[in-house]
């Protein structure tokens, strides 16, 4: 069975920091590619992040880039989102999911998605 577990979410000031986990279960990780994507209330789904375990390739949404990064542990088959210089709106329930790539990864709809963590940045 696959599994998605995102965690690391909670309630932080603007400027700050948090660093999310999606631990990841029941398939080969090394063929897959891990991405984020952030829903707020009210708001469409926009995707953030994504790494592929394959060959390490990762891409960031402008909005992050320069705030964020990505990266995995393939040994502990999880993948980090390190959030910087948080903004009120990156507040929003983050989601991680997999997906095959020949390389790299992009913004797709993915095969599999887990539960999400709320962040919440205050002004």
């Amino acid at each position: 069975e696959v599994q998605l577990q995102a965690s690391g979410g909670g309630l932080v000031q603007a400027g700050g920091s948090l660093r999310l986990s999606c631990a990841a279960s029941g398939f080969t990780f090394t063929d897959y590619a891990i991405g984020w994507f952030r829903q707020a209330p009210g708001k469409r789904r926009e995707w953030v992040s994504c790494i592929s375990n394959k060959d390490g390739n990762s891409l960031h949404a402008d909005s992050v880039k320069g705030r964020f990064t990505i990266s995995s542990d393939n040994a502990k088959n999880t993948v980090y989102l390190q959030m910087n210089s948080l903004k009120p709106e990156d507040t929003g329930v983050y989601y991680c999911a997999a997906e095959t790539f020949h390389w790299g990864c992009t913004f797709i709809d993915y095969k599999y998605e887990g539960r999400g963590t709320l962040v919440t940045v205050s002004s």
